[in-house]
């Protein structure tokens, strides 16, 4: 550090003794010109002897003032030379005022006051503008072993990129792509524009180029996929910059390029928050966040602790996950008060026990069993997990006096085909009946599946992609809805600040997607072809699963809100004493294992669950049902 901080210090005299010696070179300089290059009367040389003395103590104070030696020579640039101009015109005009003054400016012909200042900003610029090129010149040269690289996209982005990559050893650029004709065949720091991004593929070949990076923030979905087959077409490697939300005002570095993920391809908009409204039920609340060592609830706990709630605790059975968000929040170094409680749902006392100790006015509940083929194995744990373990939370909201309770719900929870979603079916129609009876407002959250989730398809894909296929898909028709772990739990975080109680906020995910379509694009972000690298294997629908999920049932009358990504259904009221009855006869028939029964009740709640035993057909006879948004009755 000390050796590098010499440096700097060795290097910025260096630049202040150069500054100086051109003070007085560029008046002699101005003398001389004045006399046609002829040697320099004596009475004039005394006049410039001093107007120089005069002169070095001026121009050195303007430039000390005016920044000069803050910038690297290195990286010489606009603002450089305006301080240099600004420094040496308002020293010039200083120096004639006070030479005036001083000795009338006897013996200095008027020429050199407006030629000194001329030769005195020539040869400061023109002394950095030589080392930039020097170092240029000499970079380039040594640069010859970096890949040869392209940049998809010749707007302001790219110029910043291919500024900072000829600095860098490792990318050689060579050529740029825009779908603007008037950059075509104009160079951009002395990388040329072939042509539009069409012509990716043929300028691959023609120039031998390894790397190709997608320098476009703004690029839509089709863009990015486009650019990615054509890179796997010709088998070259394709990184991109971040996103134009993600990046951070106007600066572009090659740091920031990374490889394109499923997230870029999908296309996702960013959803635009109220984040005052979510603020304002959540800071300064303490708030509990049950199943925080998931997926969403790890997410959930990231985006509460940087709206400044004044504790927030973890609850977690799982040991691991618990400690490795612990770990994280806790690296953060932030004012909110981190509570790590290790406990199930399932154990009223220990649910009880920490409503009791740290009183939590807001309450996200996360925790479940999600996976589908899993839950239709262990019946009985999915309702124990899923049903009772919501009911112990959402009592202990309710008995301790929670302001709100937030259920993480699914679309699996409609029409649902198995065993998972009913039990988080049940889970919703609980929440909203409580609601009727409790000061705590019940508000209920749906969507679908997660990009990166544990236990999603994607890592599956990722783990059998690295292993050299298959791919396995249990339908070519099958298809899902699919949301960003953070654009998710954004909306839920939406959903909790709009709620009153008793509602079960839809959350718009667009349009389904095809899994094998999914698959697809996976296996060109590795650089391989579908189906000639990578096989995709279709394995038939596992027990419980659709071919189709849906959102909302159609019964639900779908409402607009103030949001346009939060929709809001109606909710299904139904007796409390015979919904409370079942539902102990439930957990009787889970905790006795007797699965015939468990059904049984299970389809008495959600009648529209057909149980483990239905055929193909009726699984298969659902549809993606379009979003009946009813305007009006928004909150």
């Amino acid at each position: 550090m000390k050796k590098y901080l010499r440096r700097i210090l060795f290097t910025r005299w260096a630049a202040f003794v150069h500054d100086m010696l051109w003070v007085p070179l560029a008046l002699f300089l101005a003398f001389w010109f004045r006399f046609n290059l002829h040697e320099i009367p004596a009475n004039h040389f005394k006049a410039f002897f001093q107007l120089t003395l005069l002169a070095l103590p001026v121009y050195v104070s303007f430039f000390w003032v005016f920044g000069l030696y803050r910038g690297i020579w290195r990286f010489a640039s606009m603002p450089d030379f305006i301080r240099i101009f600004k420094s040496v015109s308002l020293a010039s005009l200083v120096v004639t005022l006070v030479g005036m003054v001083i000795f009338r400016l006897h013996g200095v012909p008027r020429s050199v006051l407006l030629l000194a200042p001329l030769l005195l900003i020539i040869g400061l610029m023109g002394s950095r503008v030589s080392y930039r090129l020097f170092k240029d010149r000499s970079l380039d040269f040594r640069k010859k072993v970096g890949k040869r690289t392209m940049i998809a996209g010749a707007g302001h982005a790219g110029e910043l990129l291919i500024r900072d990559l000829i600095h860098k050893q490792e990318y050689l650029p060579v050529a740029m792509l825009d779908d603007d004709p008037k950059k075509h065949k104009r160079e951009i720091h002395g990388v040329r524009v072939y042509g539009g991004l069409d012509n990716l593929t043929g300028i691959v070949r023609l120039l031998g180029i390894e790397l190709v990076l997608l320098a476009i923030p703004s690029a839509n979905a089709e863009t990015v996929k486009h650019i990615v087959a054509e890179c796997v077409k010709v088998g070259v490697e394709c990184k991109t910059l971040p996103s134009i939300h993600e990046i951070s005002g106007n600066d572009v570095e090659a740091s920031q390029l990374r490889s394109v993920t499923l997230k870029d391809l999908l296309g996702r908009e960013t959803v635009e928050l109220d984040r005052q409204a979510i603020a304002g039920y959540l800071k300064n609340k303490s708030v509990l966040v049950t199943g925080s060592g998931g997926s969403i609830g790890s997410e959930l706990c990231r985006q509460i602790v940087g709206l400044n709630p004044f504790r927030l605790i973890l609850f977690d059975h799982g040991e691991f996950n618990l400690y490795s968000i612990d770990n994280e929040l806790r690296a953060m170094s932030l004012k909110t008060e981190i509570i790590t409680v290790l406990g199930d749902v399932k154990n009223r006392e220990r649910v009880r026990w920490v409503f009791r100790k740290f009183s939590p006015d807001v309450v996200f509940h996360a925790a479940a069993y999600k996976h589908v083929p899993m839950i239709e194995l262990n019946p009985a744990e999915g309702v124990h997990n899923n049903v009772q373990g919501t009911r112990v939370v959402a009592d202990a909201a309710d008995r301790f006096g929670a302001d709100r309770f937030v259920l993480v719900s699914t679309d699996k929870a409609v029409n649902p085909a198995n065993v998972m979603g009913a039990t988080k079916r049940i889970a919703e129609i609980y929440c909203q009946n409580l609601n009727e009876r409790s000061e705590t407002s019940y508000i209920t959250t749906r969507f679908g599946n997660v990009l990166g989730s544990a236990g999603s398809v994607v890592p599956l894909f990722e783990k059998q992609i690295k292993n050299g296929g298959p791919v396995t898909v249990t339908h070519r028709d099958i298809c899902r809805y699919f949301m960003t772990i953070q654009e998710s739990v954004s909306l839920i975080l939406q959903a909790g600040s709009m709620g009153r109680g008793g509602e079960i906020f839809v959350l718009d995910m667009g349009e389904p997607l095809l899994i094998r379509d999914l698959a697809e694009q996976m296996i060109k972000l590795s650089g391989l072809t579908p189906s000639t690298d990578i096989q995709i294997k279709y394995t038939g629908l596992r027990p419980g699963e659709k071919l189709y999920e849906e959102i909302f049932y159609e019964s639900e009358g779908l409402q607009g809100t103030s949001h346009s990504k939060v929709l809001l259904a109606k909710s299904r009221h139904c007796d409390w004493s015979w919904l409370i009855k079942v539902l102990d006869d439930l957990d009787y028939a889970a905790t006795s294992r007797n699965v015939p029964r468990l059904i049984e009740h299970l389809r008495s709640v959600v009648p529209e669950y057909k149980g483990p035993h239905i055929s193909e057909k009726d699984r298969n006879n659902a549809r993606p049902v379009k979003l009946k948004v009813v305007k009006g009755g928004g909150q």
